[in-house]
């Protein structure tokens, strides 16, 4: 009883008064919402003490002692606020930022009408900011709310809005709706923030009245519009101006320097400003950073940047920005009297000319310099060295020439080196070893020829390195594979020898992610120790000379995505384990010497994923790979029927020589204009009566096709149910029976997945007596690319063709012809290459059809066209039309306007093309710079996506545009009139493989 007197004795007398109470409760209530309390801040708010001395709180001596402070900010608290926060009615502050709170924020605190601070910054707090909070706002002085997420619109009753409130800062939410105009009511706002939330609508111009803001910040929004010149009149900002990231058009007054003097930064980055840079600009002493970047700005940079001694960001870059007449990069010179200019970015317009040797007077403070993706030519002055405060160097899709300055060694804390899509030669300085800070490396895309120096292993904190797409000769260094902290790796495309590293130095990469030394010749085993990388989703290893075996430890390889094997001189069983890769998407293990049962688990049953041609030993697999069978399991069965075959054939070569003979004799008799022709013999036959029913007695609703020597129908085989394709020949049209018999002969001798696939053959005579040939195949569920590429009006909208599946049907044509060109024994020439002649099946897989005007090139070589074109008018090559032998050129002419189309989505037979006017000059005349005008409609949107969301690929920036212009760059090559111009069809696929590759690794 003593102990508890004395408790009450060492209490403040106000502790006594009965109002105190209800504070003391709420603040408990406060405590119990509290789910998490690291620091053990809350561990004061006890008994043993007086409320007024628990951390955070502060009473009013005033007041008897009424809370009227509750600052917890910073202390790493998590839970909700309790809607008893209400009842400390004399709460003037409240500060909680930079917790974790959750839950919505009480509307309770509507009724804290002293309130003047709200600090909520940096929680987690969801649903909409309570309406009743803006009944206390009368005489509210600051409010932010940033950096949650709170939804719902600003609320527009505003009109109590307090003339003392000096601070709205609600970015970083996902508010929506517009921005209220009773804003320009706050006449003491000084800084107003609303960034980074989903605001629409225009920028109201009562913002102007706001007389005293000093700091506004619009950016990271939906606004639009042009911004009202009150905004630019509103002399008292002297923080910052930011609009960036919205969709807000217009010039910028050229008197803004005048009417913004104080200005210290302005940013409008991410719009659609047009007109020239203002040169008022000078004026605005103050200003430091300048941020005009990703909108329409044309004309010259002002040379009166250079007295803007302040300046320490300016970013130009993606306008349409150019040199002035004659001066090329001199505006560079007087950008040096920016002492303290830490980013430079020019990159993306139209800039001409070299670097100045003047760049080595550049600010030493220049962090940033970015100028790529313009019309730079020259060498990179070794004066560049001088610039030792870069972190960051882009000089990047130009044309500069020479080789990489040894000084650039210098630039020690540069961790962002990028010098690819030049024509950059010589070998690679071994001083760049002394960049150890390096994080990326990109010098892909240039002539760098010699070996990679060892010294490069120095970097050990490298983390990108992409050096494909060059001349690099000899072995890869081991250091590079030594590189741990290595996320990707890019060597292909050049002609590197040797084996790949030693065993234990590719496993030490534990990090790495995308490895690609694909096109190389590269030899030996593929090293055990891949296996140790655990996090590879991206291995490429194709067009090399790796042998033996894929390496047990790949079982480790569970986060594979891609994996591409090809073109090497791997043998032994393709693993099962595959199998049990979930994330596996795309396993190439196409030419080499794989042999054995195919797998048929997960990725093995998807042919648009797997890909095993050019394995002649591998058997079993789902059917549509078109493998053998693996019936003989047994080697010496195998071996003793072997044997028997042999004996076999002989004995029935000797009797088929005898009917030959017999055969020939009696030929004599016949009469020389008969044009009787045996069926196919490879083929089972069907009758007319079968196919008849099976198409409804060729019904016109069947009809799926015309073509020139007959009719496509659709059927169901009673037999099994199957969907098949009835090719029907018109018998009366010239050359129909030698196409029947071309087509049958070159499908007999050939088979890959992505040929159509003949299923039966029917000659015989129909119910009137008449001769009846027709020839049936799979039938293909997505039609075909013509119907794709030029949909009715039925089917406008719901057919469009992604830019991921032109490239995979690009590729897969590519293969099918690059297979009848160099591994069919004669080789093949198709003849009739185009769009209604390619097939896709119900899983979007290619499938070249109609071998109507097939030749096989021993047989045909020494024929030409001299009867006329052979093949369609668009597509046939123009050597055709002057007695040219046919050739593999021909087809890869075909397949070049084919591709052409398939980006620009114009037939070659346009209505534009006339008068020697050509799809192919129409392309080639928008390359580079213009090839956006000439694409498919239907890609555009999937090109502005790309564009406006940086979606580029997540090392290089090989985007949707850049994709499509190399694959454009493809068709042009093989469309070039003469033959001796065009590529080789293995080069073709090769390419489209790589372009593939890169568009997939974003």
């Amino acid at each position: 009883m003593n102990h508890l007197l004395l408790a009450f004795q060492s209490l403040p007398s106000t502790a006594l008064h009965p109002t105190n109470e209800n504070d003391r409760l709420a603040l408990l209530a406060f405590k119990d919402r509290i789910v998490g309390d690291p620091l053990g801040i809350l561990t004061s708010w006890n008994e043993s003490s007086h409320f007024c001395n628990w951390t955070g709180v502060l009473c009013s001596k005033k007041h008897q002692g009424r809370v009227t402070v509750l600052n917890l900010a910073s202390q790493k608290l998590f839970g909700s606020i309790a809607p008893h926060i209400g009842n400390l009615s004399f709460l003037r502050e409240v500060n909680l930022s930079s917790n974790s709170f959750t839950g919505e924020i009480p509307p309770q605190i509507g009724r804290l009408l002293r309130l003047r601070y709200l600090d909520l910054d940096y929680n987690n707090f969801q649903g909409k900011i309570p309406s009743n909070i803006y009944v206390i706002l009368f005489e509210f002085e600051d409010i932010e709310l940033s950096y949650n997420n709170l939804t719902g619109k600003i609320p527009i009753e505003l009109q109590n809005i307090s003339k003392s409130l000096q601070i709205i800062q609600v970015s970083a939410n996902q508010l929506t709706g517009s921005i209220p105009q009773m804003l320009g009511n706050a006449s003491s706002l000084i800084y107003l923030s609303l960034a980074r939330n989903n605001l629409q609508g225009r920028i109201p111009a009562e913002l102007g009245k706001l007389l005293k803001l000093k700091f506004l910040q619009l950016s990271d929004n939906n606004l639009s519009g042009e911004v009202p010149l009150s905004i630019y009149n509103l002399s008292s900002l002297v923080f910052q101006l930011a609009l960036a990231k919205n969709q807000l058009h217009g010039q910028i007054p050229s008197d803004v320097g005048f009417t913004l003097p104080k200005l210290r930064r302005f940013y409008v980055d991410f719009n659609y400003f047009y007109g020239e840079i203002p040169t008022s600009f000078q004026n605005a002493t103050n200003l430091e950073g300048l941020d005009l970047g990703e909108n329409n700005f044309s004309g010259v940079i002002p040379s009166s940047f250079g007295s803007l001694k302040n300046l320490t960001i300016l970013i130009l870059s993606n306008n349409q920005l150019e040199s002035a007449e004659g001066e090329g990069l001199s505006f560079l010179t007087s950008l040096t009297n920016c002492t303290n200019l830490r980013w430079l970015g020019l990159m993306e317009n139209h800039f001409k000319g070299e670097l100045p040797i003047s760049i080595a007077n550049l600010s030493v403070k220049l962090e940033g310099f970015t100028i790529g993706g313009n019309q730079i030519s020259g060498k990179i002055p070794k004066e560049i060295g001088n610039l030792v405060g870069l972190t960051k160097l882009v000089i990047i899709n130009s044309n500069v020439t020479g080789e990489i300055p040894s000084t650039i060694g210098k630039l020690k804390r540069v961790s962002e080196l990028s010098l690819y899509g030049n024509r950059i030669s010589g070998p690679i300085p071994s001083s760049l070893g002394n960049i150890t800070q390096l994080l990326k490396l990109q010098l892909y895309d240039n002539n760098l020829s010699d070996s990679i120096p060892p010294s490069l292993g120095n970097c050990s904190r490298l983390e990108y390195l992409y050096m494909d797409n060059n001349f690099f000769l000899g072995n890869i260094p081991e250091q590079i594979f030594s590189l741990s902290h290595v996320i990707e790796l890019d060597l292909s495309w050049n002609s590197f020898t040797g084996q790949l590293a030693i065993d234990l130095a590719v496993g030490k990469m534990t990090n790495i992610v995308q490895l690609n030394v694909s096109h190389n010749r590269l030899s030996g085993g593929i090293p055990r120790t891949l296996g140790d990388c655990l996090m590879l989703e991206g291995l490429w290893m194709g067009d090399n000379l790796f042998e033996g075996g894929i390496p047990s430890s790949f079982n480790n390889l569970k986060s594979l995505v891609m994996l591409d094997l090809s073109n090497n001189k791997l043998s032994g069983k393709i693993p099962e384990y595959f199998q049990n890769f979930s994330l596996l998407q795309y396993l190439n293990l196409s030419f080499n010497d794989f042999e054995g049962e195919l797998p048929t688990g997960r990725i093995f049953g998807n042919v648009s994923m797997i890909f095993v041609a050019g394995n002649p030993r591998l058997c079993g697999g789902i059917h549509q790979l078109g493998l053998p069978s693996c019936k003989i399991r047994d080697k010496k069965l195998h071996h003793l029927i072997i044997m028997i075959s042999v004996i076999v054939l002989c004995s029935i070569f000797l009797m088929v020589s005898l009917l030959v003979i017999f055969a020939y004799r009696r030929s004599k008799r016949k009469a020389s204009t008969s044009t009787d022709v045996q069926d196919p013999e490879q083929y089972p036959k069907i009758s007319y009566a079968e196919l008849s029913q099976a198409t409804d007695e060729f019904s016109s609703s069947n009809l799926i096709g015309e073509g020139s020597f007959g009719s496509v129908y659709k059927g169901i085989l009673s037999q099994d149910g199957m969907p098949v394709a009835v090719k029907v020949l018109n018998l009366k049209r010239k050359g129909a029976t030698k196409s029947f018999m071309a087509e049958c002969e070159t499908l007999r001798n050939i088979r890959h997945r992505n040929l159509i696939k003949i299923i039966t053959v029917c000659s015989s005579i129909d119910f009137r007596g008449t001769d009846f040939k027709a020839l049936v195949y799979e039938f293909m569920q997505n039609g075909s690319l013509e119907e794709w590429l030029h949909p009715n009006e039925d089917q406008t909208g719901a057919r469009k063709l992604s830019l991921i599946q032109r490239l995979n049907i690009a590729i897969e044509v590519a293969s099918a012809i690059e297979y009848l060109h160099n591994y069919c024994q004669p080789s093949v020439v198709h003849g009739d290459l185009k769009p209604s002649n390619v097939l896709l099946d119900e899983e979007m897989v290619s499938h070249v059809g109609d071998f109507g005007l097939a030749r096989f090139l021993s047989v045909s070589q020494n024929q030409s066209s001299s009867m006329g074109v052979k093949g369609t008018i668009g597509y046939v090559a123009p050597e055709y039309g002057m007695s040219t032998k046919i050739s593999k050129a021909g087809d890869v002419y075909s397949f070049g306007i084919l591709l052409l189309e398939m980006i620009t989505g114009k037939a070659p037979t346009d209505s534009m093309f006339k008068d020697n006017f050509t799809i192919h000059q129409l392309v080639k005349t928008r390359l580079p710079e213009r090839v956006i005008d000439i694409i498919d409609p239907s890609l555009l949107p999937e090109v502005q996506e790309a564009e406006n969301s940086k979606a580029r690929n997540m090392r290089r920036g090989v985007g949707v545009l850049e994709s499509l212009l190399a694959v454009v760059e493809v068709g042009v090559v093989c469309s070039m009139k003469s033959p001796r111009e065009r590529m080789e069809m293995k080069d073709v696929a090769a390419k489209l493989y790589a372009i593939r590759d890169k568009f997939l690794h974003r």
